[in-house]
C-alpha cells in the first residue's frame, strides 16, 4: 500500500506503518490532501502491485548507510538517529524500500488482493505529539478470504450504527467543545440524567455493604502524591495549576491518596474496621493528545472509587464483598457472566517497578488466588499486570462486538498505608498498619457509558432512559388529556414528555424511536373515554389499549 502511494503521489514523506488490532495503518506526509473517495484509487493500485507477486527481500544496513539511503525522509531519518541497534533492517519490493523489522511474506503471491480492503482515512499527529506535524494516516484490513472479509466489513457495518459518539449526538447525551477543550465531554441534561441514575444505582448497592460516601477537593499539594508514589507513576500525566499569587497544586490523577488523608484524621481502634469510603468525582490525566477521542479517552475522567480500610484477616471477606457488589450491579444490566477475570500480579524479574515489600506482595496473591477459589471466579494469572503498590483482579466485560473491557477491579494494597503512616490501635492497645483495598465498580462513568450505548445500541433500560415516556395526543383537543396523564406519570417518578408539536402522530412515534424512547403513549377520543393509554413498546410496536392506572403498575413493576 505504501508502495501504491509512492507511485500515485511522487514525493510522498512516510512515517510509520505498524499492524494494529483491527489490520494496519500508514503515515504519510502527501504532497496533496486526499479525499475519501482516493482510498479507491490507491486500493486499485495495490492490488495491482499484489498482483505482480513481487518478492520482499530483506537486507541488514548500517545506521550510516540508512541516514543517505533515507536523507529525503525526515521521519525515517528520526527514527534511525535514535536507534540504538548498529545495523538494522529493511525491505525492499520492486523500487519501494523501507524500514522495517519485519517479518513479510515471501511475495505478493502469498497475498489474496480480493480479501484486502482500504478502510479509513484519519489525520494524526507524528507520534502523537500535537506539537508535531499533522500527518495523512490511511487505514487497511487484510484477510486470507473474501469471506473472512466480508464478515468482518458486516461487523464494521454494525459498528458504525453502535458508535457510542454517533449515539451521543443522535439522542443527546453529550457534546464537545472545541473552547473547552477535546478530552472534556458536556454532559447534556439527557446524558446528566443517565450518569445520575448509574450514580445512585451503584453507590445503593455499595451502602448496602457498608461503603460511606466522602467528599475531597480536585487539588492538592505534589508532596501527596510524591508520597503516594503517583508523582513519579504519572509524572507525564499530571496536570498542574498556579495562580498570581504563587498557590503551585496538582489536579488530582487519583482519589485514593485523598482517602487515606480521611482515615489519617483521627484515631481508629480495630473495633471501627473495616471503614469503607466511595465517592464520584472527577481525576485528571494528561493523555496523549492523539490518545484522547470520544468518551473512551478523557483527560477529565469521572471515576467511581472505593477504598476499604481493614485488619490482614479481614482483606479476604473484603475482596469477596467488593465481588459480590461487581456481581450485583453487572447483574442489573444482564452483564454478569458476559466477562471473564484476571489475576494481575507483579513482574517478578522487575521489582523496582513496584512499591511495597515482597512478604506482602506475596501474602496479596495468595489471598486473591484463594478467593478466585473460592468464589470460582476462574481468574487467569497475568504476570506483570499488577498495581504500583499491589495485585488485583480485572474484570473483563464484553462489548457489543465481543472485544474484551478492563472495568471493575479489586485491588489488594499494603504500602500505601504504611508510606502515610496510617494506623488502628489492635486488641493489645499497639499500632499497627491497616491493609487498604481499593475497588472500582463502573469504573469511569464516561468509559462506561461508552460500553452501554454500544452494547444496547442506544436502547438503554428502561430504568436508565433520560426519557422513559412520550405521551402523544392524536389532536388539539386530546392535549388537556394528555397533560393529565403526563402529570400522573411525573407524579409516579416517572421522566416524561407530553409532545405537543403541531406534528402529525407519525412523525412524533417515528421520533420516539429514533430516540430509543422505552414507552409511547397515543391518546385520542377513545382513550379520553375509557380514561386509557394506547401503548407501543420498544422494539414491539403497538401493544395493547390499558387502564393508565395498570400500565403505571405495569412499568413500575419492570
Amino acid at each position: 500500500m505504501a508502495a501504491a502511494v509512492q507511485e500515485l503521489y511522487p514525493g510522498t514523506k512516510f512515517g510509520i506503518g505498524p499492524s494494529v488490532e483491527n489490520g494496519f495503518y500508514y503515515d504519510f506526509k502527501l504532497p496533496r490532501s486526499i479525499a475519501p473517495e482516493d482510498l479507491y484509487k490507491i486500493e486499485k493500485k495495490t492490488k495491482e502491485l499484489v498482483g505482480r507477486g513481487i518478492a520482499f527481500k530483506k537486507r541488514l544496513m548500517s545506521k550510516s548507510s540508512l541516514l543517505k539511503l533515507f536523507k529525503n525522509q525526515p521521519y525515517k531519518l528520526e527514527l534511525i538517529k535514535e536507534a540504538k541497534e548498529k545495523r538494522l533492517s529493511v525491505y525492499q519490493s520492486d523500487k519501494f524500500i523501507d524500514l522495517c523489522r519485519g517479518p513479510h511474506v515471501k511475495s505478493g503471491k502469498e497475498i489474496n488482493p480480493e480479501a484486502f480492503k482500504l478502510t479509513g482515512i484519519a489525520g494524526a499527529y507524528w507520534r502523537g505529539n500535537e506539537k508535531n506535524t499533522m500527518l495523512t494516516r490511511i487505514y487497511g484490513v487484510a484477510f486470507k478470504t473474501e469471506k473472512e472479509l466480508a464478515a468482518f466489513l458486516k461487523i464494521q457495518k454494525e459498528a458504525e450504527k453502535r458508535n457510542h459518539r454517533m449515539l451521543g449526538k443522535k439522542l443527546d447525551l453529550f457534546c464537545f467543545s472545541e473552547l473547552v477543550g477535546p478530552g472534556f465531554p458536556l454532559l447534556t441534561p439527557k446524558g446528566t440524567i443517565v450518569k445520575e441514575e448509574l450514580q445512585k444505582r451503584v453507590e445503593e448497592i455499595c451502602r448496602n455493604y457498608g461503603f460511606q460516601k466522602v467528599f475531597t477537593p480536585h487539588l492538592a499539594k505534589i508532596e501527596l502524591y510524591k508520597l503516594s508514589g503517583h508523582a513519579d507513576k504519572f509524572n507525564e500525566e499530571l496536570f498542574r495549576v498556579s495562580s498570581p499569587r504563587k498557590h503551585n497544586f496538582v489536579i488530582r490523577p487519583v482519589l485514593c491518596p485523598h482517602h487515606a488523608q480521611i482515615y489519617a484524621s483521627k484515631i481508629r481502634s480495630y473495633r471501627n474496621l473495616p471503614i469503607r469510603y466511595m465517592e464520584s468525582e472527577r481525576m485528571y490525566r494528561a493523555e496523549k493528545p492523539g490518545e484522547v477521542g470520544g468518551l473512551n479517552r478523557v483527560y477529565a475522567i469521572t471515576v467511581e472509587d472505593g477504598h476499604s480500610f481493614c485488619t490482614i484477616e479481614q482483606v479476604k471477606n473484603e475482596v469477596k464483598i467488593i465481588v459480590n457488589i461487581i456481581k450485583d450491579f453487572y447483574g442489573s444490566f444482564g452483564l454478569w457472566g458476559n466477562h471473564w477475570v484476571s489475576l494481575s500480579v507483579r513482574d517478578r524479574r522487575h521489582p523496582e517497578k513496584y512499591i511495597g515489600e515482597k512478604r506482602d506482595w506475596d501474602l496479596c496473591e495468595k489471598i486473591l488466588k484463594e478467593v478466585s477459589d473460592e468464589m470460582k471466579l476462574n481468574a487467569e494469572r497475568k504476570e506483570g499486570e499488577a498495581a504500583l503498590y499491589g495485585p488485583k483482579l480485572d474484570f473483563m466485560f464484553k462489548d457489543a462486538f465481543g472485544k474484551g473491557l478492563q472495568i471493575p477491579t479489586v485491588q489488594i494494597d499494603f504500602a500505601t498505608p504504611k508510606r502515610f503512616n496510617l494506623t488502628y490501635i489492635d486488641k493489645k492497645g499497639k499500632e499497627k498498619n491497616p491493609v487498604m483495598v481499593h475497588r472500582a465498580i463502573l469504573g469511569s462513568y464516561e468509559r462506561f457509558m461508552a460500553l452501554i450505548l454500544e452494547y444496547y445500541a442506544g436502547a438503554l433500560p428502561f430504568w436508565l432512559a433520560p426519557e422513559q415516556v412520550w405521551v402523544i395526543p392524536i389532536g388539539s383537543r386530546h392535549e388537556k388529556y394528555a397533560g393529565e396523564v403526563g402529570e400522573k406519570l411525573k407524579n409516579s417518578g416517572l421522566r416524561i414528555q407530553v409532545k405537543n408539536e403541531n406534528e402529525t402522530v407519525a412523525k412524533k412515534i417515528r421520533e420516539g424511536e429514533l430516540q430509543k424512547i422505552p414507552y409511547l403513549l397515543v391518546v385520542g377520543d377513545k382513550e379520553i373515554k375509557q380514561k386509557s393509554v394506547s401503548v407501543r413498546e420498544r422494539n414491539k410496536g403497538d401493544v395493547s389499549m390499558m387502564k393508565l392506572v395498570k400500565f403505571v403498575e405495569k412499568i413500575k413493576n419492570a
